[in-house]
């Protein structure tokens, strides 16, 4: 499994989304990723990449499109 694609089941696992829906996908953009929803989040990229996040990268991390961003800044290169 490439590492986008375990970046993208992350998103739809956690929040039962499909992969069409990923790109334009916001914090809050759906009822499933309220504030429990996003730290389920970043427990499985965490899991998924052996990574741990600094507090403000997950409060920064507010669309699948910036999570890219934040994945790269602990050397994940999707």
């Amino acid at each position: 499994m490439t590492n986008l694609e375990k970046y993208n089941n992350a998103f739809i696992e956690t929040f039962g989304v499909a992969e069409e829906q990923l790109e334009s996908l916001l914090y809050q953009g759906v009822p499933e990723w309220d504030s429990i929803g996003h730290m389920q989040l970043i427990a499985a990229l965490e899991d998924a990449f052996d990574i741990m996040f600094d507090t403000d990268d997950i409060i920064g991390f507010s669309s699948y499109e910036i999570g890219k961003t934040y994945l790269k800044k602990y050397e994940v290169e999707l």
